[in-house]
């Protein structure tokens, strides 16, 4: 009894032996669902990124078109991935914006192809416009070029002078935010005959290209003009003053006019937007410039600041460039108090006045950083025939404007 009850013990352990041996030999088959690898083999090719479409470019008439080239942008602003994954890693100090390398590496590419050109815009009034109205814009700023063209950039006659118009653009930093840019562009300039594009990437430290770029094309097809305003999109200007101004002056001589910033010393601060390395500039103060809000110059300062521009090497900053170009003709330029490139500063003892004011207006030049809701509300209201500056304001002892300090660390060259 004994024999037979050890061993069906033994066949009974022998069995679960076998049985847990053939559930382990399945279990290695088995492989959960979410770390399975997939079988479907990857292709050998590199993976098609495909990018919004860009809208095609029409064809121009021959007199506002130009072949598009394949040129590299100076400059490129570093581009970050939507979907780049977050880092704990702090960021370098300088600004990622500018490439300082890239930039003295193609600092010598400065000729671009003009994509829109406007030669006829100085042949329209006998002997040339009196003044020519040349505004920094970006491809994407539709509504201020249109509440410029609606106010003070009005294109006719202004007190008897014939005043002409045209914007200055890049193309834009990122094609794919506004995929219909150029037939925007394209259908703008032949609605207005009033748009300037070349072909260079319209960044913050290619406004320099800008600049040079526009001085020559002005001494090719607007060399008749006698007289030129350059300022930003974001400014008030009072043109009838500065067509009273300029009439008492003479084209064929020198004049630069303009809110002079005088001393200013270059930025060393990585953080700031101005910043600049003495590698790049080792001098300890700028030249003499001005405020990039908006200035003038004349028929015969604007040729010869053509020619100098070619020959001076190109700066990130595009004031302080036109300050060389100054340094380079020996030529000083005029400050004049109309001029308020950092906007209308209060009255130090009439802390309480309202400077947005057109009484505080009347008497300016320019005045910087204004919206578009601002630059349509101050035109009404200084062209209103109810508009009356007879009535003095009343403060409790005489009061001057701030004078601005001479020698300015960390002022911006521009806002």
């Amino acid at each position: 009894m004994r024999v037979r009850l050890k061993g069906d013990a033994i066949c009974t352990l022998l069995l679960l032996v076998a049985l847990c041996s053939l559930l382990y030999s399945q279990l290695e088959h088995l492989v959960p669902v979410g770390n399975k690898e997939p079988t479907k083999k990857q292709p050998s090719g590199t993976a098609k990124i495909f990018s919004a479409p860009r809208a095609p470019w029409r064809p121009m008439p021959p007199e506002a078109t130009a072949l598009r080239p394949q040129v590299t942008p100076i400059i490129r602003r570093t581009e970050v991935a939507n979907n780049r994954v977050p880092t704990t890693t702090r960021p370098p100090l300088t600004d990622s914006a500018f490439n300082f390398k890239r930039y003295l590496l193609n600092k010598d590419n400065r000729n671009f192809n003009l994509l829109i050109n406007q030669p006829k815009k100085c042949r329209k009034a006998p002997g040339g416009p009196f003044l020519l109205i040349a505004i920094k814009s970006v491809v994407e700023d539709f509504d201020r070029r249109e509440i410029v063209r609606k106010t003070w950039g009005r294109e006719g006659l202004v007190n008897g002078e014939q005043i002409q118009r045209v914007f200055l653009l890049g193309t834009p930093k990122n094609r794919t935010v506004l995929a219909t840019w150029e037939t925007l562009i394209h259908q703008e300039s032949q609605t207005y005959r009033d748009i300037l594009l070349w072909d260079f990437m319209d960044t913050f430290f290619n406004l320099t290209l800008k600049e040079i770029h526009f001085l020559n094309w002005a001494a090719e097809f607007c060399h008749n003009v006698k007289f030129i305003f350059k300022g930003d999109a974001d400014v008030f200007v009072n043109v009838e003053n500065i067509v009273d101004f300029l009439e008492r002056h003479d084209p064929t001589e020198d004049l630069f006019v303009g809110d002079i910033i005088y001393n200013a010393r270059p930025i060393r601060v990585q953080k700031s937007k101005y910043y600049i390395p003495e590698t790049m500039y080792g001098l300890s103060i700028y030249p003499a410039y001005a405020g990039g809000g908006g200035f003038l110059l004349s028929s015969h300062t604007m040729k010869k600041l053509s020619r100098a521009c070619r020959e001076v090497e190109l700066f990130p900053i595009d004031d302080v460039f036109l300050g060389m170009c100054l340094q380079r003709i020996n030529l000083k330029p005029i400050l004049h108090e109309g001029f308020k490139t950092f906007g209308i500063v209060k009255p130090s003892a009439a802390p309480h006045l309202q400077t947005f004011d057109p009484c505080f207006y009347k008497d300016l030049m320019v005045v910087h950083s204004l919206k578009v809701a601002e630059i349509w509300l101050m035109w009404n209201l200084l062209h209103s025939p109810r508009l009356s500056c007879t009535q003095k304001k009343q403060v409790k002892k005489p009061f001057q404007w701030k004078k601005k300090a001479q020698i300015t660390p960390q002022a911006s060259p521009l806002s």
